[in-house]
């Protein structure tokens, strides 16, 4: 009798998983995103920013509203576009933003997870500019809320003094967005020279405020141009609109330079320090 030989049914070889078909970069960006959104921290300064762009907004609202019914005629604002109060609420409410740009890096030096970055993502070019992606497009959505909740609490405090046509309200929003993005990006790359949240913030006060105000002497032209090239007076001569000294695009221009400039000392700064 012959025996058949018995045959054994193969299977196919299983094909491995396919990988998201993401490139690096892409996966740097939704580390750092996954990072700043799990820290409380993140969602208690977007809550301290909402409330500050409230009670500052309202505060500019009432004041108009109080010069405008004062005997002083000299005093007078006039009937205010909604705008010209969001706008104005930044000067305060940006320091509070500019803690999001500050601690998406800082945190990390404080508490050694910084090692642990650098060895998922090697490049510290990469980490610093999804750093950047993720703390620009965050600081710039949450300008465009700030903007809403400004408008909707100065409209109605300012009454018959105010004014919210659709265009232009929209139009001061999204450049309050930007301005708050750009910033931010500004405050993450001094973060990743500095290291030191106190002086970071130090410097960041000094840029935006402190040195351009001491330079506006009145009559001195040379220390006033000067001050204008700064970036806190350049953002606000963008977000104004302004033609003098210099048109708002260029304003917006001299603003995104010193964030590059910022981003390019923190670049610096990672590639020649240990982690």
């Amino acid at each position: 009798m012959t025996v058949l030989p018995t045959t054994t049914a193969t299977r196919p070889a299983s094909r491995p998983a396919t990988a998201p078909a993401t490139g690096p970069f892409a996966g740097a960006v939704a580390a750092e995103w996954t990072k700043l959104r799990s820290v409380r921290s993140t969602w208690w300064t977007v809550l301290a920013a909402a409330l500050t762009m409230a009670a500052t907004s309202g505060q500019l609202a009432i004041y108009a509203v109080n010069a405008n019914t004062d005997d002083d005629p000299t005093v007078n604002p006039g009937i205010l576009p909604v705008g010209d109060i969001v706008t104005g609420s930044l000067e305060l409410t940006q320091y509070v933003v500019l803690a999001l740009g500050l601690f998406a890096i800082t945190s990390e030096y404080a508490t050694g997870t910084i090692r642990t970055t650098l060895r998922c993502t090697p490049s510290r070019t990469r980490v610093l500019l999804a750093k950047a992606v993720v703390v620009g497009g965050l600081t710039f959505l949450l300008g465009l809320l700030l903007g809403g909740i400004g408008a909707a609490v100065a409209r109605p405090v300012l009454g018959e003094w105010g004014r919210a046509p659709l265009g232009g309200t929209l139009a001061d929003v999204a450049a309050s967005a930007a301005y708050l993005a750009l910033v931010g990006v500004l405050a993450l790359g001094l973060a990743a020279a500095l290291r030191s949240p106190v002086l970071i913030l130090t410097v960041l006060l000094a840029l935006l405020m402190i040195v351009p105000l001491s330079l506006q002497e009145p009559g001195i032209t040379v220390l006033t141009r000067i001050a204008d090239a700064f970036p806190g007076v350049a953002g606000g001569h963008f977000l104004a609109g302004d033609t003098d000294p210099y048109p708002a695009a260029v304003g917006l221009l001299l603003l995104a330079g010193w964030t590059a400039g910022g981003l390019a000392l923190g670049r610096w700064a990672l590639a020649r320090r240990d982690a």
